[in-house]
Parts: C-alpha cells; sequence; structure tokens
C-alpha cells in the first residue's frame, strides 16, 4: 500500500534563549518600515513590551502598538486593530505573546488583506489573498499559534469561538525565546504545557496525521514527559527551554494533522462561557482518550507508552488503567480535573455541546461523535 500524498508546512524558526535578539533583522528582511506591534497589557507589566519597542525604534522603524487583547479575544478587537493598522500604514506584523494576541495579530492580517469581518473567513481555506508579512514572538510554551495554519476568534454576536484555518495563516517568521517564560506563574506554565500535550496527543490520533506529523507529536510527548515535574518544581532553564520545544514539536504536530474533539469541547466552552482555553485540557483530554480508544487503539498504547514507560498497556484494561494514572498525573500538577470546579452549573453542556459538534476539529477526530456522545464526555469529567 503506497503512502497517501501529505503536505507539512511550518514558518522559518529560530529557536534558543536570547533569541529575541533576532528581530530587527528579521523586520529588515521582510521590507519592514512601520511595524505593527500587537501585544497585551500583561507583557507591557512584565516589561518585555519596553525591550522589544526600544529594539524596533533603535532599528530605525516606526512602531504603532495595539494592546486592546484580552483571553479569547474577540472579533470586534481585531476590526479594532484592522482599522489602526490601515491609518498607520504599517507593513509588516510582530505580535509578541500567548495564542490570544498572536490569534489577534493574524485575524488583523486577515482582515487588512482581505477586507470583509473576519467571522466571514470561518472554516478551512476561505482566504483569498495572502497577509502582510509576520514575526511572532510566543511567550508561553503551549498554544503553537507561532507555527500553525490555525486563528482562533470569538464571534460575539454567536457567543462561539470559530476556527480559522489556512496555509496563509503560518507566520513567516516565529522566534521562539525560552526566556520569555522566566516571567511567568507556574500554574501558566503547567496550562500551557498541558494544552500542548494535547495537541500532541489530538494530533497523533487525528485522521490526518502523517509520519511527518506523528514524528514531531512523539518528541513533543517524549519531552512533555521528561521535563513538567520537573519544570514545576526547578523552573530552571534547561527544563523551560524543553517544554517550549515541546510546544514547538506540538504546534508543527497540529498545525499539519488538525485535532479533535477535546479541542472543539474547549472552544466551545472557552466560547460560551470565556474559560481560559489551557486549564480545559486536563479536564477533557483523558476522556477524550477513552472515547476515542476504539478507532485508534494502537495509537492510545503508543501514547501512554511514551508518557509511562514503565506500565505495561496490553489488554484494554491495561489501557484504561493507563489513561487514570494520566489523570492522576494532571491532579498532582494541581490542575482541575473536573468540569465542576471551572463551570457555575451542568445547564450549559448541551447548547455547548451544540457548538462543539460544528467545530472544525471535529473534522479529524478518529472517532465519529454526535452531540449525545459529547455530552457523555462532559458528563463523565463532571
Amino acid at each position: 500500500m503506497s503512502m497517501r500524498v501529505t503536505k507539512f508546512a511550518i514558518p522559518e524558526i529560530i529557536f534558543g534563549r536570547g533569541s529575541v535578539q533576532h528581530l530587527a533583522a528579521c523586520a529588515r528582511s521582510l521590507g519592514a518600515k512601520t511595524v505593527f506591534l500587537v501585544s497585551d497589557k500583561g507583557l507591557e507589566e512584565a516589561g518585555w513590551l519596553y525591550s522589544l519597542r526600544k529594539m524596533i525604534r533603535t532599528a530605525g522603524f516606526a512602531c504603532v502598538e495595539f494592546h486592546e487583547v484580552i483571553a479569547n479575544p474577540r472579533d470586534f478587537q481585531v476590526h479594532m486593530g484592522a482599522e489602526l493598522y490601515r491609518k498607520a500604514g504599517a507593513d509588516v506584523i510582530i505580535a509578541l505573546g500567548g495564542g490570544s494576541p498572536m490569534d489577534t495579530a493574524k485575524g488583523i492580517g486577515i482582515v487588512v488583506s482581505n477586507g470583509r469581518t473576519i467571522t466571514a473567513y470561518e472554516g478551512a481555506n476561505r482566504i483569498e489573498r495572502p497577509l502582510p508579512p509576520m514575526i511572532f514572538l510566543p511567550t508561553t510554551a503551549g498554544s503553537g499559534s507561532d507555527l500553525s495554519q490555525f486563528c482562533i476568534i470569538t464571534d460575539m454576536a454567536r457567543k462561539l469561538k470559530i476556527s480559522i484555518i489556512s496555509r496563509s495563516l503560518i507566520p513567516n517568521i516565529s522566534i521562539i525565546d525560552p526566556d520569555f517564560l522566566d516571567t511567568k506563574t507556574t500554574s501558566l506554565i503547567v496550562d500551557s504545557a498541558i494544552d500542548a500535550l494535547a495537541h500532541a496527543i489530538e494530533s497523533f490520533i487525528s485522521r490526518a496525521a502523517s509520519p511527518f506529523t506523528e514524528t514531531q507529536a512523539r518528541l513533543a510527548m517524549h519531552l512533555w514527559r521528561d521535563n513538567i515535574e520537573k519544570a514545576v518544581e526547578t523552573r530552571s532553564p534547561v527544563t523551560l527551554e524543553n517544554l517550549s520545544l515541546s510546544s514547538a514539536y506540538a504546534g508543527m504536530s497540529f498545525s499539519n494533522a488538525g485535532l479533535g474533539a477535546g479541542h472543539a469541547l474547549a472552544h466551545a466552552l472557552g466560547g460560551r462561557l470565556d474559560l481560559r482555553h489551557g486549564m480545559m485540557h486536563s479536564i477533557l483530554l483523558p476522556a477524550i482518550m477513552r472515547f476515542n480508544r476504539m478507532a485508534c487503539m494502537s495509537k492510545v498504547r503508543e501514547v501512554l507508552e511514551i508518557l509511562f514507560p514503565d506500565g505495561h498497556f496490553k489488554t484494554e484494561e491495561d489501557i484504561l488503567r493507563g489513561i487514570e494514572r494520566l489523570e492522576q498525573r494532571f491532579s498532582a500538577l494541581g490542575v482541575p480535573v473536573r468540569l465542576r470546579s471551572v463551570l457555575p452549573e451542568k445547564n450549559v453542556l448541551p447548547s455547548v455541546c451544540e457548538a462543539a459538534v460544528h467545530d472544525a476539529c471535529m473534522v479529524t477526530n478518529p472517532r465519529s461523535a454526535t452531540v449525545e456522545d459529547l455530552l457523555r464526555i462532559c458528563e463523565e469529567v463532571w
């Protein structure tokens, strides 16, 4: 049997401590004159914006800044940013932050190059014109937005997170500097790392997985396994660097293989209830693995063999016990493992599952799922 045709797309990546120093040279290589810098208030407070601003100005570029970004970025914020970009006559977009500033920056790029409102581009391959050149500097090790062809924006009218997926959303350059993690709280580091693990596992078992993406997903899982607890205990430079690498590998994998039901539910929950994306996956991931196991038993077994090399996962009972071990491992990291700890009441779940079943991430889930299936998953983790 010959292999089907697959494609694998990633940006130019500059990785390592201190790599932020290459920002001005990168902007120059993309022909920048007026840089449009997207970030958020938290990074202003951490002092990172100040040093970036200085680099940009010292290099002789004009700099316009947009900081109206919050978690789960809104469609109207994208339109405000696009308006400012046009007025300033900007030509290169630089995003500094976690998933929210990077997704906002992508949204702004779509609107300034293609017109219309951001919600017009929901779904796959709807973007017709190329975006302005983009340089992304991720400050968390988790979202993978700096490497991916995904952009997630909240449609306020429908209270729904929409997924926009297109090859043109991959930035030109991703500068991954693990030094950014030094100013992050431990809980943000753990949330982001579990999001990265969910990216690795969901893309590994995805219907669209390929040898390219599977290799990256395995690397991500190995690095997660060996570094997550040490990063929490010591926050040593090496463990934080390894979590950055884990997140980058997971980003390369899911960008090209897609995700699954876990991310569909996380998007629906986040859109409806404005919950932080990272903390959804410690709750959902084990149940999603249980639900999908029938459709991809050997792959779920391989995931568990990577995460728990001392375990034996021959029978189905072994596999279920292994998934339980993952739940216990999340618990020990101090993250929520039950929906009731983050949701006010159960009555929102049916509408959440209705929204999730139409999410673009469901297309690549290894097992078909109905609204009822998703409800059962939510009940199971309540």
